[in-house]
């Protein structure tokens, strides 16, 4: 596959999705909105990640999460974690009998899956006014359904293959809108991200969801291949945020540089769409979707 390295960069505004924004996300199926958060505002909720890792018993749930593997549907650990707050290791990071090969803080893959309504530091980071203000313009009634802390550990980050995040959040309509915002300079060297301009328009490829009760499934709906097309290197700087349309198909790669990509993505949905009741996440009654 071809990659174009420039893509299409707007500035941070107060007012919403610009015209040109809503032009480009429609053509391309993301876009890549530079300055959109404060440097402050990335050091702090990389601090309350840390601080939350820190507390976190890596003895006691050893789930690995890896996009290759996919042995984590199988825990329940992972999930039940739509509505908690739950942490997932490297696969490089655990030995054949599941035990840590390095310090902790340099071991957990992610946090999942609640964090914007169960900790105060995330859920005042993605309720922030300017980011209220772009979701609006692209649902008529955005609910927070997921979050995610990404760490993408130096030298054993794991590859994220490519992927639509309507596969794992899917409503009828399609209505997922993922906002990843990046808390450290990511690029090509340290498993940024890539995208596949313009192939949004596409069908939606698989299923993540349950059947038989509580297994989880990945269904295939369209065996065809991904496009042929170009695809552009989404390297954004720290306080940027790439906005992912849920059919477009994206990847990042491992991570063996001696830097992290700490990144935190956020998933919206509209309340006016059908939540079918087979998606993989699920959240108990005292925890609704609640918008900003």
């Amino acid at each position: 596959m071809s990659t174009d390295t420039t893509p299409r960069r707007f500035a941070a505004t107060d007012t919403g999705l610009t015209p040109d924004m809503r032009a480009a996300f429609e053509a391309d199926g993301y876009l890549l909105i530079e300055n959109f958060v404060p440097t402050e505002l990335c050091d702090g909720l990389v601090a309350r990640a840390n601080e939350l890792v820190a507390g976190f018993d890596a003895e006691a749930h050893r789930t690995v999460f890896s996009t290759k593997s996919v042995a984590h549907a199988a825990d329940r650990y992972f999930r039940e974690s739509g509505d908690a707050i739950r942490f997932f290791l490297e696969e490089e990071a655990v030995d054949a009998d599941g035990h840590l090969t390095r310090p902790k803080a340099l071991a957990v893959n992610k946090l999942g899956h609640a964090m914007h309504d169960l900790d105060p530091a995330f859920s005042a980071f993605s309720r922030q006014p300017r980011l209220a203000s772009l979701a609006k313009g692209l649902l008529s009634d955005p609910l927070l359904l997921q979050s995610m802390y990404i760490f993408k550990q130096p030298g054993i980050g794991g590859e994220v293959s490519w992927h639509q995040d309507s596969t794992y959040l899917y409503t009828e309509p399609m209505s997922c809108i993922g906002f990843w915002f990046a808390l450290e300079d990511a690029d090509s060297t340290n498993g940024g991200m890539l995208g596949m301009p313009g192939a949004h328009k596409g069908p939606l490829r698989k299923r993540f969801r349950h059947v038989d009760g509580d297994q989880l499934v990945t269904e295939t709906l369209d065996p065809a291949p991904w496009p042929d097309r170009p695809a552009v290197n989404l390297d954004a700087k720290k306080g940027s945020l790439i906005v992912l349309h849920g059919l477009l198909p994206h990847y990042s790669s491992a991570n063996r540089s001696t830097r992290s990509r700490h990144a935190y993505t956020l998933h919206c949905i509209d309340g006016a769409a059908r939540y079918p009741a087979d998606n993989w996440l699920r959240r108990g009654p005292d925890l609704p979707l609640r918008g900003f």
